[in-house]
């Protein structure tokens, strides 16, 4: 006699990657679909969530952030860096930068290099990143970019005098322009693309799950956080989760964690799935040796370098809170004003010597100069650009302390933990004073504000940079995929399933084998859509064999500079 489950398909985590596997995985409306999030809904009028220019609101706040810090970062000064992730519907896509990046394609490349990878290379990733895109600044013959996806894009318009003028910057001091930094080349400076449309913030949840929800075959529970997954032998069988103080227990044919990289390598490890001798300590009983999960830890790490402008011609008045009445109000009544933009317009990527094959620099430039939790800088007129390396060599780690899933995990990142990791912040701040102080910029340069004319050697750059850091939150690969053969691997690359374990696979940032160049939450939703075609068996979109810029390769086509 079959065996009777109360659904086909547990999702873990109404994120980014549970808000695209939701939509997918119910489309057949045979499949019952729960989805299981932890916090609170994303609710319409939520402005903290709605409003673009609002994210700084939900960091640090208890009814959206999970809150989490590092252990006391050993090369960093001993300090903890506070990671906010997002603990509600569309997980951190309501409450993050609404930054656009796909990353560079050689990213993928790398990805697919190792044995049993291949179809995770550019060609096989570049159909479901067109899939997922509605590209608002793109042609529609451009190939290299989707028009009709449910992630409506918008590019720049970077229209500030403060961005043209940082882009020339970036001319002058050798380097180049580029219409589209998610095309055919990302080296370059240039307009970004934002998850904003018509002045609203276009989580994953909005653009996926949402539009789901009236199909009755998917069923979302807020609040219902999972404690534990349920077993018989090595197959999974269902979860435990709370909801307004009551225990539950569902049953599925597939459970699919979709957690993160923090939420997932943790019930991983609660359920006996990691390092044996780990989990021993604990009293957990081992179920599967897998000692990559929590392992493999990687993150960017950022700065911003702040200047004075001369012009009254920055977005700094915006923080004054006597105007914000007005700004919201125009908001709310047009969509329009200062509090319609993420700010983050515009920037660029770099390499920060010849050596590279390519870009290991992300900048992010604002017409304003203020920290991501509202902190603004003493000027009345004022920018930054936030800088920092993306392939850091710096490894750290993630591991439950107790039995208790409510319990925050040690983690540690390891930040500057390596030569090379250090090198490449001194080439970073370097770079950047380098752009910065070149002539575009002198009508508006009224002198840099931090970290100040009085960091100038390496050693005072790596200070300031242990002191002032903040991660750009893009927490990936603690449960990164792989093939069998490799001992760290937790995922299997062509099933997604967990190595060893029946019916329980990963969809996340977790599974990324390394971290891409720019912000992570591109990636992550191409990853979603990817694998729900491989859960659901559905033949997988043909791979698209198409060129994109490397250096040394196409430099007399492009006009490459530098």
């Amino acid at each position: 006699m079959a065996t009777s489950y109360d659904y086909d398909y547990i999702i873990i985590g109404g994120g980014s990657a549970g808000s695209v596997l939701g939509n997918r995985l119910s489309v057949n409306p045979n499949n019952e679909v729960l989805v299981l999030e932890a916090g609170r809904s994303d609710y319409f009028w939520d402005l903290f969530i709605q409003m673009p220019a609002a994210l700084m609101f939900p960091s640090g706040n208890r009814f959206y952030d999970w809150i989490y810090s590092t252990n006391n970062e050993p090369h960093m000064g001993g300090r903890q860096v506070a990671h906010a992730r997002g603990k509600v519907l569309g997980g951190s896509s309501s409450i993050n930068g609404m930054i656009y990046q796909r990353g560079n394609p050689m990213d993928y490349e790398k990805w697919g290099a190792p044995e049993g990878m291949d179809t995770w290379d550019f060609a096989h990733c570049l159909p479901y990143f067109k899939r997922l895109e509605k590209t608002f600044g793109a042609t529609k013959d451009d190939e290299y970019r989707g028009h009709h996806g449910p992630i409506k894009l918008k590019r720049g318009p970077a229209k500030n005098p403060l961005f043209q003028a940082f882009f020339e910057a970036g001319v002058q001091a050798g380097y180049n322009k580029t219409p589209d930094v998610n095309g055919f080349r990302q080296e370059g400076f240039g307009p970004f693309d934002s998850q904003v449309h018509n002045g609203r913030r276009v989580s994953a949840s909005r653009a996926y799950l949402r539009p789901a929800m009236k199909r009755q075959n998917l069923h979302v529970k807020t609040r219902s956080f999972v404690t534990k997954l349920n077993f018989e032998g090595n197959k999974v069988t269902g979860v435990t989760f709370k909801r307004n103080g009551k225990e539950h227990t569902v049953t599925a044919k597939e459970v699919i964690l979709s957690g993160g990289a923090f939420n997932t390598p943790q019930l991983l490890q609660l359920s006996g799935i990691g390092d044996p001798e780990h989990l021993k300590s604990l009293g957990i009983e081992p179920r599967i040796n897998l000692p990559g999960v929590g392992e493999n830890f990687e993150d960017h790490l950022e700065v911003y370098i702040q200047h004075a402008s001369k012009q009254p011609v920055s977005e700094q008045p915006s923080l004054n809170l006597l105007r914000w009445p007005w700004i919201g109000l125009q908001w709310i009544f047009s969509r329009k004003g200062p509090a319609a933009s993420n700010h983050f317009e515009g920037g660029g990527f770099v390499r920060s010597n010849d050596d590279v094959k390519y870009p290991n620099l992300m900048f992010h430039f604002l017409p304003i100069a203020v920290r991501y939790d509202g902190q603004k800088a003493d000027t009345e007129h004022g920018y930054q650009v936030h800088v920092g390396p993306m392939y850091s060599n710096s490894r750290g780690h993630l591991k439950i302390k107790s039995k208790d899933p409510f319990e925050h995990p040690d983690f540690t990142f390891n930040y500057l933990s390596t030569d090379e990791d250090k090198r490449e912040w001194v080439e970073a701040i370097r770079v950047a004073r380098n752009i910065l102080s070149q002539p575009a910029m002198d009508p508006y340069n009224a002198g840099e504000i931090s970290p100040g004319p009085e960091v100038q050697t390496d050693e005072e750059i790596l200070d300031w940079v242990r002191r002032d850091a903040e991660t750009a939150l893009h927490p990936s690969c603690s449960a990164k995929m792989g093939p069998a053969s490799d001992p760290m691997a937790v995922v299997d690359p062509l099933t997604m399933k967990v190595h060893g374990i029946e019916n329980l696979r990963v969809v996340d940032a977790s599974v990324m084998p390394t971290t891409t160049n720019g912000n992570i939450h591109a990636p992550v939703l191409m990853i979603a859509e990817k694998a729900a075609d491989i859960i659901l068996g559905n033949d997988p979109m043909e791979p698209e064999y198409k060129d994109y810029y490397q250096h040394g390769v196409h430099d007399k086509d492009a006009g490459t500079v530098k």
